[in-house]
């Protein structure tokens, strides 16, 4: 039985992934077509090869999320792409609606990226427990 938090933690992980995969595939490859984001990065003093790999990152980063794959180490790596965005619309303002677009947004996602990296399950630690030889191994947990 799931309870409603794991169904909420589930609901914000393959929200942040989905978002990450639109903004990658859809507005950076469909969109502004690699070509035309590498411009982009290359007008605002960013190395242009740098927008491949940001595509990279938040298409591969959101594919992860959406399958609940590595979720806490994710969601981390992924917060220097939203402060790179963040830094991009600082000048413009808070609200994402103004000219070029605001910093709230990205600071938002920067948010929902940690609260999901807080909520992943971290790698349980087994008890070590003494083998019949008198070496230390993992314990069985039974249930696995």
């Amino acid at each position: 039985m799931k309870t409603p938090a794991i169904v909420g933690d589930t609901v914000l992980r393959v929200a942040l992934g989905v978002m990450f995969i639109a903004h990658s595939v859809v507005l950076k490859y469909f969109t502004f077509t690699l070509a035309g984001t590498a411009q982009y990065f290359a007008s605002i003093g960013l190395p242009a090869f740098l927008a491949y790999v940001v595509f990279a990152v938040e298409a591969i980063g959101g594919v992860l999320l959406v399958l609940g794959i590595a979720t806490r180490w994710v969601a981390l790596g992924l917060v220097p792409v939203l402060l790179g965005a963040m830094w991009v619309h600082i000048g413009n303002g808070w609200v994402f609606s103004a000219p070029n677009g605001g910093w709230e947004y990205p600071l938002f996602l920067i948010v929902i990226s940690a609260v999901v990296a807080l909520q992943a399950p971290a790698p349980a630690a087994r008890p070590l427990a003494a083998g019949t030889d008198g070496t230390l191994r993992a314990a069985s947990r039974g249930s696995e």
